[in-house]
């Protein structure tokens, strides 16, 4: 490639294609453009927005989650992925299991939650109106959803994650 100005000797000049999965090139994805096509659970629906297939990302997954009024997700986990979420409209809460109850934290927008890996839990929206919508950032390169018939407490690290 050529070098446009010596201080980025890799940027495509205007002349040379520029590929989804170039590692120098900012990629601009449009709220219009999110992808339905991602891991679903039962009840709220996942938006993918930056992942491996949209713009070549090697480590992360980034995009949203849509829970109708006065729905609760199916239970899940996403495996060895961490998560970040970020609280944007309505008043969702996400629950899981402690070992000896089912801990439910309410949340509002502006709020943030993690969720370690592997940990098994739901989201649910008891507003009757609105829905909830949440920004997710995963430290994997896709989504990674887990279904599970039941929620239940993480005794110790599954057999298939690393250190163990």
């Amino acid at each position: 490639m050529s070098s446009r100005d010596g201080f980025h000797p890799d940027l495509a000049t205007p002349s040379e294609p520029v590929h989804m999965s170039s590692p120098t090139v900012v990629h601009h994805v449009r709220a219009s453009e999110l992808s339905s096509g991602t891991a679903q659970t039962e009840g709220m629906q996942r938006f993918a927005a930056i992942s491996g297939g949209s713009v070549g990302s090697e480590k992360m997954w980034m995009g949203e989650t849509h829970v109708s009024p006065e729905t609760v997700s199916d239970n899940h986990h996403h495996g060895e992925s961490e998560t970040a979420i970020f609280v944007r409209s309505g008043n969702p809460a996400f629950v899981f299991h402690d070992g000896v109850q089912e801990v439910r934290i309410a949340t509002a927008p502006g709020d943030y939650i993690f969720v370690p890996p592997y940990v098994p839990h739901r989201e649910e929206n008891p507003d009757r109106d609105d829905p909830a919508v949440i920004v997710i950032a995963r430290s994997t390169q896709e989504a990674i959803v887990v279904n599970l018939p039941e929620l239940y407490a993480l005794s110790e690290r599954p057999a298939d994650e690393p250190g163990t």
